[in-house]
């Protein structure tokens, strides 16, 4: 791999098993102990983030992996730490063209910030709708009434549609879970 890499921790990324990230990187943490690689296999990361939707009237928040099927493994790179991440169950190969190419700083420095903020924070909401659907309300005052998505402005969970009354196109400002699809 290069002694110019082996005393230098960097970030790599790994493709692993979709849907199966958080095991992937448990199974890889317990194979770091048990061959007593601490040391050059620092830690690995699944980043994630909470987001809040409404299904079936009820509002649920749920954790959605920002990169499914990718793992990032903050590690010195040489035969030893690439083989042990290689010979993980679940682990398919490292990000590169011909060898392993790590991180840039600022992206990582982006993911770890944002890593440790998500859960700390309120979680993000998930609107599903954009400029130009077409929606029906159903609650409030306007209740079944059809109408046209303006706008959405997701750090307030507000859609603002233009709804015709009486032959006039209106605004109209609502919550996002107040209105669905057509």
């Amino acid at each position: 791999m290069g002694e110019t890499q082996s005393a230098v921790k960097r970030w790599y990324v790994v493709r692993v098993q979709t849907n199966r990230e958080d095991h992937v990187k448990k199974v890889l943490e317990a194979r770091v102990k048990a061959k007593g690689l601490e040391a050059k296999i620092v830690r690995a990361l699944v980043p994630s983030e909470k987001i809040s939707e409404i299904k079936g009237g009820k509002k649920k928040v749920r954790e959605r992996k920002v990169f499914p099927g990718y793992m990032m493994v903050e590690m010195i790179l040489d035969d030893e730490t690439w083989f042990v991440i290689r010979e993980t169950p679940g682990i398919g190969e490292f990000l590169g063209v011909n060898k392993p190419v790590p991180m840039a700083e600022h992206e990582i420095a982006g993911l770890l910030q944002d890593s440790e903020t998500s859960f700390e924070n309120k979680p993000k909401l998930k609107i599903s709708f954009k400029k130009g659907d077409n929606v029906r309300i159903k609650e409030g005052p306007f209740e079944n009434f059809d109408g046209t998505v303006e706008e959405v402005v997701p750090s307030k969970g507000i859609v603002k549609l233009i709804v015709t009354i009486f032959g006039r196109p209106t605004p109209v400002e609502l919550e996002y879970w107040q209105i669905e699809q057509i």
